[in-house]
């Protein structure tokens, strides 16, 4: 989420068609835009915002992240409830039917960095313990929007199911804000990964330049989870790229790293908002290239909103990816009032030209 809104080379065998959606934006600051697309086809809302337990979502539900164990797949979510946000959960077993669980972590007292919003979780199940990383801040605007405002932080918790109860580990720092890097102001959760004999996570930094809240994709590793982080100080890619929030999928028969991304667009009075799904690719999870993207979902094959699009996560069922969202209904570019959506990926992923 954003407080100002909320491979190497193509593979072998890989096929360019022209789309009839290839016209990209011209943004008016010159940030990058994408000029490629894969394939998409949004279904519309899946899960409504406003009937949460105990009021946790009656502002909104936006931030999907999606799990699966057994048959079960589970979404949490960011609920904009009477309190403020907090990491929320909801059940299904076909992607479409949603049972909501309410909140699964509560606010801290006034001392702690999660005072104003515990949201925003990215897990992982190492043997018998399921591992959350959530966001935390001690700042947010005014009632009743209560949006997370800078610092965005990354906070510990650990349960023996999905469903909790899940324990916060105050003692726990992953990693921090650091002055003059790519994370100067945020440094908050995103997709983990085993890879060999550490674990990799791909989290949200941003730093100013330029005048400007510059955003990226960096990547943190470790072989503890109740333990400290390391940061890789070169980010995915460039801040001008202006990224957040991002899911991986790695295709075996390709041997291709997708990485789904919030990209940041920006009005032509200078308002900046989420504005479309993009991805990445590379054969090398450590290197990626900026050159290597394509969108995946915006205001042109979106079939309930033409304004705000939200963080995506992705996971394969059968021979296409699933895809959840968040959104704002209509051209609304609001944090507030965002709905989940689903959309398909045929797979393989081909890029389109």
């Amino acid at each position: 989420m954003n407080v100002f809104t909320s491979f190497c080379c193509l593979f072998v065998g890989l096929t360019s068609t022209i789309d009839a959606y290839s016209q990209h934006e011209n943004y008016m600051d010159g940030r990058p835009p994408a000029t490629q697309r894969i394939e998409c086809q949004d279904q519309g809302i899946v899960m409504r915002y406003g009937d949460g337990k105990d009021s946790c979502d009656v502002y909104g539900a936006r931030e999907a992240v999606l799990n699966k164990v057994g048959n079960t797949y589970y979404l949490f979510y960011d609920g904009a409830g009477k309190d403020g946000w907090k990491a929320c959960l909801a059940t299904s077993t076909d992607l479409q039917n949603w049972q909501k669980k309410g909140a699964m972590l509560d606010l801290g007292d006034s001392t702690k960095m999660d005072a104003k919003s515990a949201s925003s979780p990215w897990v992982i199940q190492d043997k018998d313990t399921w591992h959350m990383f959530y966001l935390g801040t001690p700042n947010a605007t005014a009632a009743p929007d209560r949006v997370p405002s800078f610092p965005y932080l990354t906070l510990k918790a650990k349960a023996l199911s999905l469903e909790g109860p899940w324990i916060k580990q105050y003692d726990v720092e992953p990693f921090t804000t650091k002055p003059n890097t790519f994370y100067a102001l945020t440094a908050s959760p995103g997709f983990i990964v085993k890879h060999g004999n550490e674990f990799l996570q791909f989290f949200s930094g941003s730093a100013p330049k330029d005048k400007l809240v510059k955003r990226t994709v960096g990547i943190a590793r470790t072989k503890d989870l109740n333990g400290g982080w390391d940061i890789i100080e070169t980010p995915v890619v460039p801040l001008d790229e202006q990224i957040e929030n991002s899911s991986l999928y790695y295709d075996k028969s390709q041997r291709t790293w997708y990485l789904f991304t919030n990209h940041i667009g920006i009005t032509e009075k200078g308002t900046e908002f989420t504005d479309a799904i993009w991805v990445y690719w590379t054969k090398d999870l450590l290197h990626w290239q900026k050159e290597n993207k394509a969108i995946v979902l915006d205001k042109q094959n979106c079939k309930w909103s033409k304004g705000a699009i939200g963080m995506p996560t992705v996971i394969q069922t059968g021979n296409k990816l699933a895809l959840l969202y968040d959104a704002a209904p209509g051209e609304s570019i609001s944090h507030m009032k965002r709905n989940i959506g689903l959309a398909w990926i045929p797979l393989p992923i081909k890029i389109q030209n």
